[in-house]
């Protein structure tokens, strides 16, 4: 439930971003360790790819710890389950496990923002930008004030749809495109992408709509946040989820006329 974590509140913060930026670097050099005896494909690859290869490694590893904590907290946990007889408003409840998880996800989108921009536009364009910079600002804003955290965490179980993207850049520069496993991954990637990135946030903005009356009780800034940037990431969702829809189909049409 909310909680006045005192002084040592900054301590846990600090320690889990730096955590967070630790876990970056580590699984960053363990995928390069580990595929460099493992998998023939990567030695094939040239300086940038690999640096790619190494980078979608600590984005998968993210998002399966982010998702999977995420979800525990929102549906399974105690802390934000939403009773009529507990005196805590949803929009108001925290606890350690969500500061600390919002700041391991801050030290992942500060690590992987840097290293798009050193290497722009390599990793990813402006549209990356604007997703990191929203979810930096998402994520920070809910740590700082403490309101909010349930629909943050709801976002960020749409991060499960990560690891079957990066699969799919894996597939593609080894080589295996034309593959069965490469056709499944498609599949799984629209399933995937339409049930953790369409379905949930349409959830997230029905729930919002529901608690609309505990929302307006947060600060200023933390409500009109949450009344702008969800409809934005739902948009770019829906742009996103059209363009997996479109790589599905031309991979289909390509694999009937052949």
């Amino acid at each position: 439930m909310s909680a006045n974590f005192g002084q040592t509140q900054h301590v846990l913060w600090l320690s889990s971003i730096l955590s967070g930026v630790i876990m970056c670097r580590t699984v960053y050099l363990t995928t390069g360790f580990l595929s460099s005896l493992y998998i023939k494909d990567y030695g094939r690859l040239n300086q940038g790819e690999k640096m790619e290869w190494k980078n979608r490694g600590f984005s998968s590893f993210h998002a399966i710890l982010v998702s999977s904590v995420s979800f525990y907290l929102v549906f399974y946990s105690n802390d934000f389950r939403d009773s009529p007889h507990d005196s805590v408003s949803i929009v108001f409840r925290r606890c350690s496990l969500s500061d600390t998880m919002f700041g391991i996800s801050l030290g992942y989108f500060a690590s992987d923002l840097g290293m798009i921009l050193w290497l722009f536009p390599a990793l990813g364009g402006k549209e990356y930008l604007l997703h990191h910079g929203i979810s930096i600002y998402s994520i920070a804003l809910a740590l700082i004030t403490g309101e909010g955290h349930v629909y943050i965490l709801m976002a960020l179980i749409s991060e499960c749809s990560t690891p079957l993207m990066n699969i799919r850049w894996y597939l593609d520069v080894a080589g295996h495109k034309n593959s069965k496993i490469y056709l499944y991954n498609g599949f799984a990637m629209f399933f995937g992408w339409l049930f953790a990135r369409i379905i949930l946030f349409i959830y997230i903005l029905t729930d919002m709509y529901i608690h609309l009356d505990q929302i307006r009780m947060v600060v200023p800034i933390a409500f009109y946040s949450l009344l702008f940037l969800f409809p934005v990431l739902t948009g770019m969702n829906v742009y996103w989820f059209w363009k997996i829809l479109h790589g599905l189909f031309k991979t289909i049409s390509k694999r009937h006329v052949n």
